[in-house]
């Protein structure tokens, strides 16, 4: 599957990459894992990798859908909830404000783009210069 996802309990972080083809079933699967991973918590902050990113599937009706039951679960939560999406590519771009938009009215949700791993591990909070370093971290 070309969606994976690193849970960093300790760090209260969610690492999410992209590869290839970004399907959108494949993020609704990736979504559902993460979900019933016993590592998950609600408003944990996530870090969403797009820079591998080399099509995407457009079709915004499932893309929207998919969107909403995400929205309605971090609604539901209670918590608050960032994400930063990293986009380094014209393609990673153009997903990643399909994205921002579908946030709009999502005030449990605060979506932010970067355009640097460094920028978005910063703004996480995170001591690591590049995604990879901080995956290197993870006890295996």
């Amino acid at each position: 599957m070309p969606v994976n996802f690193y849970i960093l309990p300790d760090r209260g972080l969610v690492v999410v990459r992209y590869y290839g083809f970004a399907a959108i079933q494949d993020t609704m699967t990736a979504s559902k894992s993460y979900i019933a991973h016993p590592d998950y918590a609600a408003g944990q902050k996530q870090l969403v990798d797009m820079t591998q990113i080399t099509g995407y599937e457009k079709d915004y009706v499932q893309f929207m859908n998919m969107q909403s039951e995400k929205a309605e679960r971090f609604v539901r939560s209670g918590w608050q909830s960032l994400v930063v999406y990293v986009a380094t590519t014209p393609v990673s771009q153009d997903v990643s404000a399909m994205f921002i938009r579908s946030w709009a009215d999502v005030d449990a949700v605060v979506p932010l783009v970067q355009h640097s791993e460094r920028e978005a591990l910063a703004l996480l909070g995170q001591p690591e210069k590049t995604i990879d370093i901080l995956l290197a971290t993870l006890v295996k």
